[in-house]
């Protein structure tokens, strides 16, 4: 798979993966909008203080960044992150009746531990090559995510809606094609034992993506 640029070697080998998060209830059923409201909610509250963690490891990425554009792109990632995916999270929890010190204070599941153990301890422990490889999955994983659901329809119930336009939306999709672009970057001349420990870092960081579904699909707190 020599002439295959890199992210597409990763997301091939995890394409089954993948097809189980695409088709999972949970995400079902945000596009077709049947999700229940105490799913969403779990959901929401998890990945608040998930991305509390996500931010870090951009924040992370920026001081370990060499050059001044790629400290520019992971400090404006961190930006939309606590201002933009954040901020939804605040407005709808809010309309629900969840206050923004619950969310900031909520207890993180076990797959939520993991999950954010995972990013934490490779963005310290790691090179920025190893921080792009745990974060793809997540941050294209979305985007991903996202763009299916729109091509099916929006759904009727407007915090599902708004929740695909994020994920959907041409500003998301550059920050994930940019992340894509730099990981390719990296491997172009990069001797296999590390494409192999990249690959390792995000399968690893794939299959937690499907476990956040699954986990707040059961509400497994």
């Amino acid at each position: 798979m020599a002439d295959v640029p890199f992210y597409r070697e990763l997301r091939e080998k995890t394409d089954p993966l993948w097809e189980e998060i695409f088709h999972h209830p949970f995400v079902r059923g945000i596009g077709d909008g049947t999700l229940s409201r105490d799913r969403f909610e779990f959901y929401l509250k998890q990945d608040y203080v998930y991305l509390i963690d996500f931010s870090r490891v951009f924040a992370l990425a920026c001081a370990k960044s060499r050059t001044l554009p790629d400290m520019g792109t992971f400090a404006a990632l961190l930006h939309a992150t606590l201002n933009t995916e954040m901020e939804l999270h605040r407005k709808t929890c809010a309309a629900f009746g969840i206050a923004e010190e619950e969310l900031a204070t909520t207890r993180k599941s076990p797959i939520t531990s993991a999950y954010t153990d995972l990013l934490v301890r490779t963005a310290y422990e790691g090179e920025v090559s190893d921080i792009l490889a745990v974060l793809l999955p997540c941050a294209c994983g979305y985007a991903e995510i996202g763009k299916r659901l729109k091509s099916g329809g929006l759904p009727e119930d407007r915090f599902y809606r708004d929740w695909i336009d994020t994920y959907s939306s041409p500003e998301f999709r550059e920050f994930s094609d940019w992340l894509i672009g730099r990981m390719n970057e990296h491997a172009a001349d990069a001797p296999a034992q590390r494409k192999e420990h990249w690959h390792r870092l995000y399968e690893s960081s794939a299959r937690h993506e499907y476990l956040f579904f699954d986990m707040s699909w059961n509400k497994e707190g």
